[in-house]
């Protein structure tokens, strides 16, 4: 039976997916128990908490919404109002809890409350001194707990590096070289006055806002594996690596010919005979997982050559009515060659990370009708998928927050300085995206790789196509330290500091 709480939970649950709050997310940990949530808060833009994702646990209990839910933070939070252990202090979750608020309300507070704390009745009363009397010394310790919210946990930095510094000594792993790059995408191309005859938009409108002037798209018939061997071909043959020499096939794409896959296909293609092959479904930051992937099988030693594929066809997904998704993506294919090597590393530093909870704003779920009773003698019932779906001011918001956060991550890592960057290869998304990032990354536009305006959007396929093109004009040379980032549908985002060649 579904008592009172757990049905008031639910009218919660849908409130935060329909409308949910700016910077904000929550839903329970497990779908057996509604009463313990996880939730995470974006920090503020233009404070100190700005690039932090704070997590909280969010407890209700059976008298709920009578009274309040305990709040607790989880991730390290230096502020008036948060006990030591994590314990949140405000006032609508105690003395001024009204049944009329909810999880939003509760989310929104929080966020508030972060840049506006009360210092009359502290919970932590250090932090509560030092915002009163030196407000400068307290920014800066909120700005480093903002960016340890976001770096991978110590334990795990201290675990790679070891496997790093193996890898260069020879101590039981293997060094790994970028060998080779390729890249192929179809003839048949839409541009910008095309989408015009088809919505309501304009050449400039859409350079204005994307950067996007034309994007390459599959014809009837053509499928996404050819193009996806083709690049691959063109990468063995940059590494000087014959097929037969790869033991390793890593697709990332989230739109295969195949419900079962695509990378068996090109596997068989090349002639890559003697290879495993799979799928790696992570959206935008396909890619650089699948590379991170392919470098650990090269470090433990398990293989010496892994081809490692990006390659999506989102024109299949996208309603051609819908100007909000239409202007940005086209389809392509990118593939590099990672080979086993002594002596240096060049996987310098990663860093990863996942958020369901955003999954709301990006996705491309699953349509398909139950299945017939089997009393009317027919059982089956073909598939299908919805319509790409994407919320671009959501989107956009964590990706501006994310993308330089990730790749400050990655470098700490690998221990490197943004100074150290020859080259940010970040995921082809939005022109917007990528000059917020530079900037705050500090590197200069001219280093900034970008091929956006004539392919769009092409999802994992994006950063080893644009790779690719640097590298054939002669722009990336080898020894060059490049910082890869790929974001999206997940939520999901990822960094790769690399060394080409």
């Amino acid at each position: 039976m579904t008592t009172s709480a757990q049905l008031r939970l639910l009218s919660d649950l849908k409130a935060i997916e329909v409308e949910p709050p700016e910077g904000c997310s929550a839903s329970p940990l497990s779908e057996d128990n509604l009463f313990v949530w996880g939730a995470s808060i974006l920090g503020p833009v233009e404070t100190p908490w700005e690039g932090g994702i704070f997590q909280l646990r969010v407890t209700f209990s059976e008298h709920y919404p009578d009274k309040p839910p305990r709040v607790r933070f989880v991730s390290e939070c230096f502020h008036p109002n948060v006990y030591s252990d994590g314990t949140l202090c405000l006032d609508i979750i105690q003395d001024s809890w009204s049944p009329c608020h909810n999880i939003c309300s509760i989310l929104t507070s929080i966020q508030s409350l972060l840049t506006d704390p009360n210092c009359a009745s502290p919970a932590n009363p250090e932090a509560a001194q030092l915002y009163t009397t030196n407000r400068k010394e307290f920014n800066r310790k909120v700005r480093r707990i903002a960016q340890k919210s976001v770096e991978i946990p110590a334990a795990r930095r201290l675990r790679r590096a070891a496997v790093v510094a193996a890898a260069a000594g020879g101590g039981g792993g293997s060094g790994i070289k970028l060998a080779g790059v390729g890249s192929s995408v179809p003839e048949k191309f839409l541009t910008n006055d095309d989408l015009a005859q088809l919505v309501d938009t304009s050449d400039e409108w859409i350079i204005s806002r994307t950067g996007i002037k034309k994007r390459h798209i599959l014809s009837e018939g053509e499928s996404l594996g050819s193009h996806a061997a083709a690049a691959s071909r063109r990468a063995l043959e940059m590494a000087g690596v014959a097929a037969e020499e790869v033991e390793l096939v890593i697709m990332a794409t989230s739109s295969p010919d195949d419900l079962f896959g695509s990378a068996t296909t090109v596997q068989a293609a090349i002639g890559a005979t003697g290879a495993a092959a799979f799928d790696l479904t992570a959206a935008c930051s396909g890619f650089v997982m699948g590379l991170v992937t392919g470098a650990q099988y090269i470090k433990a030693g398990t293989y010496k050559t892994v081809l490692v594929i990006g390659a999506d066809a989102l024109s299949r997904y996208i309603d051609w009515r819908d100007r909000g998704t239409c202007i940005l993506f086209g389809d392509g294919c990118g593939a590099v060659v990672l080979r086993a090597q002594e002596g240096s590393c060049g996987l310098l530093g990663i860093d990863m990370h996942s958020d369901g909870n955003g999954m709301r704003h990006l996705n491309c779920a699953f349509a398909g009708e139950p299945m017939k009773p089997l009393s009317s003698g027919d059982a089956s019932k073909q598939g299908a998928y919805n319509n790409l779906h994407m919320n671009g001011q959501e989107v956009f918001k964590f990706a501006v927050r994310a993308v330089p956060t990730v790749i400050e991550a990655a470098l700490a890592d690998a221990g490197m300085e943004k100074q150290q960057i020859d080259w940010l290869v970040m995921h082809q998304a939005n022109m917007r995206i990528m000059s917020s990032a530079a900037d705050r990354l500090g590197v200069p536009p001219e280093r900034v790789v970008s091929n956006l305006s004539q392919y769009g959007n092409t999802s994992a396929a994006s950063i080893p196509l644009a790779l690719d093109e640097a590298v054939r004009r002669g722009d990336i040379k080898p020894g060059e330290v490049l910082a890869m980032a790929g974001f999206g549908a997940g939520l999901s985002w990822a960094s790769a500091i690399v060394r080409w060649g």
